[in-house]
């Protein structure tokens, strides 16, 4: 599955998803790095059919009012550790990339992956 990790998540998160076999990218490997705006952000995602991760709240008004970027992965942790980050993904990565077979919104938090219809 390919990844579009954004500028408020750890580089290591894209680091991860890589080794466990998915096509993932931060915005700091791309052009504008940390500076890529949200639109941007969205051409490259329905572009490359790149689900995107992040924290930031405009990404899921996008997604509802717009439905861009082409899948959502929204973070919902409030702050924690980048440990504690991956250590979340490491439980829950088989299931989101089996969600997003067929879902394109879906929400990670302390209580797991919520799926949103």
């Amino acid at each position: 599955m390919k990844f579009l990790v954004d500028a408020h998540l750890p580089r290591r998160l894209a680091y991860q998803l890589h080794k466990a076999g998915h096509d993932a990218i931060h915005t700091l490997d791309l052009p504008h790095k940390n500076r890529t705006t949200d639109a941007e952000i969205l051409d490259i995602s329905e572009l490359e059919r790149r689900a995107v991760i992040s924290k930031d709240a405009d990404f899921v008004n996008s997604f509802l009012l717009t439905q861009r970027p082409y899948k959502l992965l929204s973070v919902s942790t409030g702050n924690i550790t980048n440990a504690e980050l991956e250590s979340l993904f490491a439980r829950y990565i088989d299931s989101i990339v089996i969600a997003f077979e067929t879902n394109y919104y879906l929400e990670l938090s302390h209580a797991g992956l919520i799926v949103h219809m």
